[in-house]
């Protein structure tokens, strides 16, 4: 296990990518602070981590509070008494066209996703003493040819993308590794979405070259704590699909 003795701290871990990404730190040896909006649903993930032998915490938190997000790094070093590994998963989506997302929906877009981002990245910095591993998520929808209906969630994204170039670069010296995967995986949203709209479903999945939308923790989440590894030491800065070949990052 190639992260023994490491301790991630994963935000939106109570489902989905962030559960998948946590399932596959614990797998490798890391104990993990899951951290969400939804107390039952951090409880389940942490069930599941400890299933898997992994010391597991959930925090409660809500990633637009710069408060809370400071206190959830004051909690985690409490508790585990250091900090490798930072994953930004959790993230309100303002999707629409440019009429239909309103202020509110951007804003909270904006707060909960490159700001909350760049706020935890600034407040674990400190922590990582010298050997740290930030893995940010985006979309390749900020890639796309056709912005229409996703141009504030694309907006959003490739802040995300800039902030972690940024911090790849002004911390690297120190030792820190700053990397953004771009992943397609069936969380729960996009599950429901594919039932109730199998014709939509069915051409989406055939825009992509593996014919199939990833697992949480299979394609993403293994990939995750791969880039977290000893392994992976000088992978820095770098934006990466996760999606079977449909986006072109260039």
């Amino acid at each position: 296990m190639f992260l023994e003795g490491k301790v991630a701290l994963v935000t939106g871990a109570g489902q989905g990518v962030g559960q998948g990404i946590a399932l596959a730190l614990a797998a490798e040896g890391a104990a993990v602070a899951a951290s969400g909006r939804t107390l039952e649903k951090l409880e389940l993930t942490c069930a599941l981590l400890r299933e898997r032998g992994a010391d597991a915490m959930p925090v409660v938190c809500d990633v637009k509070s710069p408060v809370a997000l400071r206190s959830m790094v004051d909690d985690v070093i409490e508790r585990f008494g250091r900090l490798d590994i930072l994953v930004n998963n959790a993230q309100e989506v303002p999707l629409g066209t440019l009429e239909q997302v309103s202020d509110d929906s951007f804003t909270a877009g904006w707060e909960s996703g490159p700001l909350a981002t760049f706020r935890l990245m600034k407040l674990c910095r400190p922590h990582f003493a010298g050997s740290g591993c930030i893995v940010n998520l985006a979309s390749s929808a900020g890639r796309r040819w056709d912005m229409s209906g996703y141009g504030a969630y694309a907006a959003t994204k490739e802040a995300i993308r800039s902030l972690t170039r940024a911090a790849a670069c002004e911390w690297g010296p120190e030792g820190i590794r700053t990397n953004v995967v771009l992943p397609h995986a069936k969380s729960p949203g996009l599950a429901w979405w594919m039932d109730n709209n199998p014709e939509e479903a069915a051409a989406f999945i055939a825009t992509i070259p593996q014919r199939r939308v990833g697992d949480c923790e299979k394609d993403i989440g293994r990939f995750v704590a791969q880039l977290c590894s000893e392994g992976s030491g000088y992978v820095n800065g770098q934006s990466i699909a996760l999606d079977g070949g449909q986006a072109f990052i260039g």
